[in-house]
């Protein structure tokens, strides 16, 4: 992890922040004026830098406020908190306007300075994860006809600032499509920025949207821009579209109308050149006619049209994605890429792939990790595969492993660390494991349990405990809590690369939670 900058020309500041910090297990590293983070920063190569910087607002080598300027001019995504005595306040609060995270008033409380530099490396780890996907995210891949239909529409769309409704199953790759029709386009060089509307709790979206003023509401100690703000010339992607508030719909519809908005707890109208893609699962107009959806936010969406196909539309391109995502997948484990035969191929093509093209690379990644040779069999494929009765499930059915482990409880240990008990259900995961235990294997060759592939984890979850029940075992409660709770916490340092503040965030859980849960439950992250 890269280390925490902190600058201020009082020594007792450093220190005290250095050992906080560093009791954190977070790194730092120390200056006492701007001049020398500039310099730092020139010495520094591609990639490097400050996770977070924390800065002084008054010092005798240059102002806090200058720094900003230059740093974001520099690092656009670093988040800068700048440290403000009282009197410095109103200095402090302009300068969000430049693009400040927060401001820290001195003298402060040590342990909300620690937190809420936390926070700050949790938007900064969430800033270098989707540089990462941009950086990495070849050109969408596809020869069949319904995707060279999508690839005209990009083309067409490119250089238009017309608003998109981009409309395809879960893991169709919506998201893929969006950041194509920013990347093609005038607004290339400025920020793309996407918010699932569906994973904000409603008190919050409103605010993670337009903003908020200080004093807006409990807790809001400083001005903080919201997504139109930060895409501010660039392009705003609204996934999950048909899953935002009612209330919330009236204000998008304004600001689609006239690109004018206010924050929240603001009396100034704030104007944003944003060009807007939406995106949805859902049939919008299904929602319109039972009330859930404002018809005129609709039709003011529905300008331009882009329907992505299923992947069983587009069997002709499994082979391509899946020998894709098979390099992929090796490149991210470090080990030799798996080849897979022509006969495994035919079988995947006629898979009906209820999780579309994510469900293709989950599978891909299982394959890479549990497939026993180099090259992968019609016998090495996974059970829903195999099986015939999810090959012909219909569109859109769920699809999982069994989260099973060993007898004892333990997760199934590999060369490189464990893997996890899961399956990939969120827009937002990039790949996940999947992993049958030995335990489960042996309970589906002996008919004590049906295929996973045809049941949900539910379903696996009660029958387990039934086996377990009818074993005479009497702490089956505590035994399945430690497995879920094992598999929860596995797949989500899984998706972000053990990173565990953002694996909380992910989980819906505290900082300290995760760490205990960790602790108690003999994970290695």
């Amino acid at each position: 992890m890269k280390p925490i900058w902190i600058v201020d020309d009082d020594q007792s500041i450093r220190f005290v922040l250095e050992k906080a910090l560093l009791r954190e297990g977070l790194p730092t590293r120390s200056f006492t004026n701007p001049r020398e983070v500039l310099r730092a920063l020139e010495a520094e190569g591609e990639g490097e830098g400050p996770q977070v910087l924390v800065s002084d607002i008054r010092m005798p080598g240059g102002s806090g406020l200058d720094l900003l300027t230059a740093i974001k001019q520099r690092m656009p995504g670093l988040p800068v908190i700048i440290m403000t005595a009282f009197s410095d306040l109103d200095s402090a609060v302009s300068a969000f306007q430049s693009g400040a995270f927060e401001y820290l008033p001195k003298p402060f409380d040590l342990p909300k300075a620690v937190e809420l530099i936390r926070r700050a490396v949790g938007e900064s780890q969430r800033e270098d994860v989707a540089e990462e996907k941009m950086a990495d995210a070849p050109e969408m891949l596809g020869q069949a006809p319904a995707m060279q239909d999508v690839f005209r529409g990009i083309g067409r769309l490119a250089q238009s600032h017309v608003t998109v409704l981009i409309t395809g199953e879960s893991g169709s790759g919506k998201e893929l499509v969006a950041h194509a029709l920013h990347k093609h386009s005038p607004r290339a060089n400025q920020p793309f920025v996407a918010i699932n509307t569906a994973a904000i709790p409603k008190d919050l979206l409103e605010s993670e949207l337009f903003g908020h003023e200080r004093g807006a509401f409990t807790g809001a100690q400083a001005s903080r821009r919201g997504r139109f703000e930060q895409a501010d010339g660039g392009t705003l992607f609204l996934d999950e579209i048909g899953d935002m508030p009612f209330d919330l719909q009236t204000r998008l519809l304004r600001v689609l109308s006239d690109g004018n908005f206010y924050r929240v707890g603001g009396h100034s109208a704030v104007k944003a050149n944003v060009r807007v893609i939406a995106a949805t699962h859902q049939d919008l107009e299904q929602r319109v006619k039972e009330g859930v959806f404002r018809e005129d936010l609709y039709h003011r969406l529905n300008v331009i049209r882009l329907r992505l196909p299923a992947l069983r539309e587009r069997r002709e391109d499994v082979p391509m994605l899946a020998r894709y995502f098979l390099q992929r997948s090796a490149q991210q484990l470090g080990v030799e890429p798996k080849r897979i035969s022509e006969a495994a191929l035919e079988r995947l093509s006629h898979f009906q792939f209820p999780g579309n093209v994510r469900q293709l690379e989950n599978i891909c990644h299982w394959l890479t990790v549990m497939a026993p040779a180099q090259v992968i069999e019609v016998k090495d494929l996974p059970p829903e595969v195999l099986d015939s009765r999810t090959s012909a499930a219909p569109a859109g059915g769920p699809t999982t492993f069994t989260a099973l482990s060993s007898g004892a409880g333990t997760p199934v240990n590999l060369p490189g660390g464990t893997v996890p008990v899961t399956h990939a259900d969120s827009e937002d995961t990039a790949y996940q494991s999947g992993l049958v235990s030995s335990a489960a294997e042996h309970a589906l060759a002996t008919g004590l349990l049906p295929m996973a592939a045809s049941s949900t984890w539910q379903t696996g979850l009660e029958q387990e405990a039934l086996v377990l029940l009818n074993g005479g075992q009497t702490d089956v409660w505590d035994v399945l809590s430690r497995r879920f709770e094992t598999s929860l916490i596995q797949a989500a340092l899984a998706t972000t690369r053990g990173r565990r503040i953002e694996a909380a965030q992910k989980l819906g859980i505290g900082r300290n939670t995760i760490t205990r849960k960790i602790q108690e439950l003999g994970i290695d992250d």
